[in-house]
């Protein structure tokens, strides 16, 4: 029982040289790192959702609520990535205040986050690529179009683009960070243009009618369609990821969470006001409510731009959550808990092991199994890791573990404010469908199998 929760040593491990990755990033970085992983398919997809489902025109409502929500969270994660500043997230913190088994729960739940965020992603990016293919005249096979089991495709074997291109992404991260930061970089900046250049050229269309009434689903629909709001920031926890890898990460930790989190709050606030204002909520229930209201605007030739923009906001997605799933195996093997190869480094600082196996398993899953399958376990594990963190600045600022390390940035309101994120992520947690549950029951007992089969044994901690 003890060895179950045996705890991270901080200071020891922050004083080894043994395999730790160089610090190359700065706050910039990590605020690109952030608005590229989080602003993706969320901004071109849940706004339609959640106005013609939950809100209607008070659609923005439920995207400040949810910002609210992760700010809260984004507070938590700070305090602790600046007072611990290793790679690994909310499991090295987990580790660092609960113990090994929470710890490892935690990190096996951020493994799902990470991996099948990838997956789904990759998806997405097939299906906008192939339809770019189409306005070309080209077409795959149907049978490399998608996955055996994917809706509107029968004959589905295998999703070629899909597997392709979480390649690609795996090949550009293992030529070192600073190479695929760059490519980062720029699709995160034309990204951002495509986003601003809708809601400049919409909000010349905007009616005031549109927004009456402005909450046709009553109050209550704000709560409901915050929990779909939610999982469109899902991602700005990848940034402490980056902890090993920052210059001064004390201090640009917290400007990076906390400054991606607000640049993107503001983004999709933007988004969701002028595009209700522009087309009545009714007419939004697709999968594609930008393209869709710039076509019913006539606006066909802004529309081409913004699938191609939602095209580069997927890519800078998929190559962040892979980085982010990454560097969370290379901890959990440096802590002994998976096999030693997954935290062997290249030359550019690199983990192959790691990068290697999270890109084969994320291009595998995404080219053989249907995507509304493979993003049942994307958000339960990210909103436990939240929670996990939230209530663990607590533990974290009376734990003996850490009573030596100084943080640079401390949670505003303490101990409200962490309560408070604590039971805003357990009651989305309870929004989540039964099914979701079920499925991570099973991953949950997969990982416990994995630990209690190698991991126990092979722990460095003592």
């Amino acid at each position: 029982m003890p060895k179950l929760f045996r705890k991270k040593d901080i200071v020891k491990d922050l004083s080894e040289d043994d395999a730790n990755l160089n610090r190359t990033l700065t706050a910039k970085d990590l605020i690109i790192m952030g608005v590229g992983v989080i602003v993706g398919s969320g901004i071109f997809i849940t706004p339609g959702i959640i106005a013609a489902n939950y809100a209607g025109p008070g659609v923005i409502l439920t995207y400040l609520l949810a910002a609210l929500v992760c700010i809260g969270a984004a507070f938590c994660y700070s305090e602790f990535s600046s007072t611990i500043p290793l790679a690994g997230s909310a499991y090295t913190y987990s580790y660092s205040v609960y113990g090994e088994i929470v710890a490892w729960i935690v990190g096996w739940s951020l493994v799902s986050e990470y991996l099948f965020a990838a997956s789904s992603t990759a998806v997405s990016w097939s299906a906008y690529f192939r339809n770019l293919l189409a306005g070309f005249g080209i077409e795959l096979p149907k049978a490399l179009q998608s996955a055996h089991g994917t809706a509107g495709n029968t004959q589905g074997r295998f999703d070629l683009v899909a597997f392709i291109i979480v390649l690609v992404a795996t090949v550009l991260l293992l030529q070192g960070l600073t190479e695929s930061m760059k490519v980062n970089t720029i699709m995160v900046y034309v990204k951002i243009f495509v986003i601003l250049l809708f809601v400049l050229v919409t909000v010349f269309y905007v009616k005031p009618k549109n927004y009456d009434p402005f909450l046709p689903f009553g109050v209550g629909g704000i709560g409901r369609g915050a929990a779909v709001a939610f999982y469109a920031f899902l991602g700005f926890d990848v940034v402490s990821s980056a902890s090993e890898e920052v210059k001064n990460p004390k201090r640009n930790m917290p400007i990076g969470i906390i400054a991606s989190l607000l640049i993107v709050a503001i983004l999709y606030s933007l988004v969701s006001l002028v595009l209700v204002g522009a087309v009545n909520y009714k007419q939004l229930n697709v999968a594609d409510p930008v393209s869709h209201a710039l076509n019913l605007l006539n606006l066909n030739w802004v529309s081409g731009i913004v699938s191609l923009g939602a095209i580069m906001g997927m890519t800078t997605v998929l190559l962040v959550v892979i980085y982010g799933g990454t560097r969370l195996i290379f901890s959990l093997s440096r802590d002994g808990l998976l096999p030693k190869r997954f935290k062997n480094l290249s030359h550019q600082g690199v983990p192959i092991g790691s990068t290697f196996l999270v890109g084969l398993v994320a291009a595998t899953v995404a080219a053989v199994v249907p995507i509304e399958k493979i993003t049942e376990l994307v958000n339960i594990g990210t909103l436990l890791a939240f929670a996990v963190t939230s209530i663990g600045v607590i533990f974290l600022r009376h734990s003996k573990n850490t009573k030596d390390l100084k943080p640079a940035f401390r949670v505003p309101f303490y101990p409200v404010f962490p309560l408070i994120s604590f039971v805003a992520c357990v009651y989305l947690m309870t929004q989540l469908q039964s099914f979701t549950w079920k499925m991570y029951i099973i991953w949950t007992a997969l990982g416990l199998v994995i630990y209690f089969g190698y991991g126990i044994w092979h722990s460095r901690e003592k």
